[in-house]
This record gives C-alpha cells, sequence and structure tokens, in this order.
C-alpha cells in the first residue's frame, strides 16, 4: 500500500508545488544563458527546437522523477531503496540517489559562491542609489577586484547559504512553501518591471527579432545539441530535487499537468529575461556576444551608469538574479537535508545546518578557485570548472538516462500508470515510449557530447 504522506511534510495545494518546482528549474541560466544561448543558435529556431526537446526529453523525465518521488515518500536514495525493495528490483539502482544526491552537494558549492556574486552586485548599487558608495566606472575593475578577493568571495558565500539553509530548516510547509510563495512572484514582478524598461528604450523590437526570428542557416548539429542540454538542465533534471519535491505532492494532483506547468513557467522565464535585458543592450550598443558573466557584470553595468534610473534598474535586476540564485540553491539543500533526517534521526534544523555547513567548505573550493588556487587544474580546468564539468556535465545526465531507463523498463507498469491516472490510455503510452526509447537516446547525445 502507497504511503500517502511523507514524514518530512507535505506541499499544501498544487500550486505550492508549481512554485516551488518553477523555483528550483529558474535560475540564473534562465536570464542570461538561454537568451545568450537563443541569439547564438538560430533565434526562433533553436527556440522551437529547444521546445521540443522539453516535450520528448524534460517532461517525460520530469514525469518520471516526481512520480518515483511520490511512489516512496522519502529522500531521493530511500526512496529507491523502498521501491527497488517493494519491486524485487536490482539495488544497483539505488545508484540514481546517489547520483542526484551528489550532484545537488557539487553543484550547489559552486552555485552559492556565484549567487554572492549577485547579492554583492546588489548591495553595492542599493549603497550607490543611496549615495553611500561612488558609481562603479570601470566594471571590469570591479569584477576583477571581486574574483581575486578572497575575503569578499567567502562572504558572500557564507551570506547567501546562510539564507539558503534558513529557509530550509523551516521545514516544507514553513521554510520551503512559504519561502517560494513571496519569492517566485517577486521574481516575476521585478522580471516585469524591468521589462517594461526594456519596451521603453524603443529596441524592443530589435530585441524580439534578435530572440525569435528563425534564422535556420545558423541550425547545426551542435544547435540541436545545445538545445537538448538547455532543456534538460534548466529544469533541474538528474539532480533529484525535483524527485524530493515529488515526495512532498498530494495524491490526486495530477503529475502531468503540474510537469507542463512547471516546464511552461522555466521557459517564460527565461523568454521575459530575453526581452528584459537585450533592449538595453541594444541601446546601449553593448555586444550580446558578451554572454554570461561578461554580459551581466562587466557589459551591463556600463549602461547602467548612462541610462535613466539605471542604477535602480540594477539594483532590481541582481535582486532579480539572487531571488533566482535562491530559489534554485533551496531545492538544491532539500535533499541531503531529508536524508540526514531520515539517516542520522536529525532534527530538520540540525540536518541542514550539516548539509549547509559541509557544502559551505566545499564551495570554498570554488572561491578560491579564482585567486588563491588559480593555478591548478584538474582535468585541463580550472577547480571551479572542473566541479561544474563532473556534476552538470556528466552527473547529471547520467542521472536523467538512468532515471528514465528504470522508470520505463523495470518500474512495474501498474505503479506507474497509477501514478499518471490522469493521462488517457493513449497519452500513457506515448510517455512509456517517451521515457522507454526517445529520452534516453537524446540524453545519450548529450552525454557524448560532453566526453567529445
Amino acid at each position: 500500500m502507497q504511503q500517502q504522506t511523507s514524514i518530512h511534510g507535505m506541499w499544501s495545494s498544487r500550486l505550492a508545488f508549481i512554485l516551488a518546482a518553477s523555483g528550483s528549474a529558474v535560475g540564473l541560466g534562465n536570464i542570461w544563458r538561454f537568451p545568450y544561448l537563443t541569439s547564438d543558435n538560430g533565434g526562433g529556431a533553436f527556440v522551437l527546437i529547444y521546445l521540443a526537446c522539453i516535450a520528448l526529453v524534460g517532461l517525460p523525465i520530469m514525469a518520471a522523477e516526481i512520480l518515483l518521488g511520490r511512489q516512496g515518500r522519502l529522500s531521493p536514495i530511500n526512496t529507491l531503496r523502498k521501491i527497488t525493495s517493494e519491486g524485487g528490483h536490482s539495488r544497483f539502482w539505488v545508484v540514481i540517489g546517489w547520483i542526484g544526491l551528489a550532484s545537488a552537494v557539487m553543484i550547489l558549492s559552486f552555485y552559492s559562491v556565484i549567487g554572492g556574486w549577485t547579492l554583492n552586485y546588489a548591495f553595492d548599487y542599493l549603497l550607490q542609489l543611496l549615495g553611500m558608495a561612488p558609481a562603479i566606472t570601470d566594471p571590469g575593475a570591479t569584477f576583477g577586484a571581486m574574483l581575486a578577493s578572497p575575503g569578499s568571495l567567502v562572504l558572500w558565500h557564507t551570506v547567501f547559504m546562510l539564507l539558503t539553509v534558513g529557509v530550509v530548516a523551516l521545514g516544507v510547509e514553513k521554510g520551503l512553501e512559504r519561502a517560494v510563495t513571496w519569492l517566485m512572484p517577486l521574481l516575476f514582478l521585478i522580471l516585469l518591471g524591468l521589462l517594461g524598461y526594456g519596451v521603453s528604450t524603443g529596441k524592443v523590437g530589435q530585441a524580439f527579432e534578435f530572440l525569435f526570428v528563425p534564422d535556420w542557416s545558423e541550425v547545426k548539429g551542435s544547435t540541436v545539441l545545445a538545445a537538448l542540454g538547455q532543456a534538460f538542465f534548466s529544469l533541474s533534471l538528474g539532480m533529484c530535487g525535483i524527485m524530493t519535491y515529488g515526495a512532498y505532492l498530494p495524491q490526486g494532483i495530477s503529475i502531468p499537468r503540474v510537469s507542463i506547468t512547471v516546464a511552461l513557467t522555466d521557459t517564460s522565464v527565461a523568454l521575459l529575461a530575453g526581452l528584459a535585458i537585450f533592449p538595453v543592450v541594444f541601446a546601449f550598443g553593448i555586444d550580446p556576444a558578451g554572454g554570461g558573466p561578461g554580459l551581466i557584470f562587466t557589459a551591463l553595468p556600463l549602461a547602467f551608469n548612462d541610462m535613466p534610473f539605471g542604477i535602480a534598474y540594477a539594483v532590481a535586476f541582481f535582486v532579480l538574479l539572487a531571488v533566482a540564485a535562491w530559489t534554485s540553491s533551496i531545492s538544491l539543500l532539500e535533499p541531503p537535508t531529508a536524508f540526514l533526517v531520515e539517516k542520522c534521526k536529525l532534527t530538520r534544523g540540525k540536518a541542514a545546518m550539516v548539509s549547509a555547513v559541509a557544502i559551505w567548505a566545499l564551495g570554498l573550493v570554488t572561491a578560491l578557485s579564482f585567486n588563491v588556487w588559480q593555478q591548478v587544474r584538474v582535468m585541463g580546468r580550472d577547480l571551479q570548472g572542473a566541479i561544474e564539468y563532473l556534476a552538470s556535465d556528466l552527473m547529471l545526465p547520467i542521472g536523467g538516462l538512468l532515471i528514465a531507463v528504470f522508470t520505463g523498463w523495470f518500474l512495474s507498469r501498474d505503479t506507474s500508470r497509477g501514478e499518471l491516472s490522469h493521462l488517457s490510455d493513449g497519452a500513457f503510452a506515448g510517455w512509456l515510449w517517451l521515457v522507454r526509447v526517445v529520452a534516453p537516446a537524446l540524453v545519450l547525445l548529450v552525454l557524448a557530447r560532453a566526453f567529445l
């Protein structure tokens, strides 16, 4: 008989789960990486390919993660132990939980450092807005000075981890749910405000064309792989955060419907971010090829100094980035916290603190990789790059592949059919085909790209 509730608590509603799962999916990559990838890979053609990848890979694997979580009602590792034990499956499949847990820990360790950057810049621009700090006249030098300062990076990394552990320690209802209930609407409000400013520059038409008008001549094999990778990683698949959140999903709520809603929310944020950022980029003559940190921390600050209400815009922009990072980091800290509660019988507060301290300590490797240890190389990469490559490029797709194979080929059909009871027989057969054949094949392409 399936357990109806989790010992960790339950989401109070379908909306609460959607906000939490969307918060997990929406992160820093949505704000700058997706628009940049779109512009660099054929504009609207890339968007269409990306949406196809969401439908063929993202949604099937997300539904699989959620149904596994709801079936087990425990942390990912113990969920897989329970399901394999009750179903008579090989204990090998528990490795899915271990890969997800390790991925979450490693990703949060460097994600927290980058989240600290956004807090640092938001604070600096707030001081400028209040007339308590001089303007940033040389953004490149300012960014370089921040990276060169171990003390500054560790300080803001610490602040970001404290914000994260403060939410997770309070539990599902009082912590996670209450936080995302406020943070996700705040994120959308700030994003819409920035979008409104972007429209006022008169360059939104150029930005729209830049992002959404298909240029099929730019589409090649690497474009498809980039869209597939973005679809996979933007939905936070493979790190078991979605599986953990699924453990708190009440019975009777449609898994396919919430999966589709989360995917649409995640994609909408990415597209809105592009329409908010690129009008400013074009209005002030910035080269959009400077994607990622180069665009955010060195190019855009030049525009902030010259544009009307630019410093207020900068504060809102970096608060937006911080909120996006915060909602993602909460979902990354939840799996190890839930596991320690179950394994070590710790209170939730102690489990969250132990997890956070361990991840914070690992994050010091990233913080020091930009300065004290910048000459150290592992696998031809700096320390932060090596951690990100191992976790994001290798472990996440491997975890997603194993989730698809286990759910599609080994989990009993009655179990998956029961969890996806809102689907018609034809739709369920379609999902089963996608999760058995299409999703694994395409994820293998992502892995091939990582190794080549």
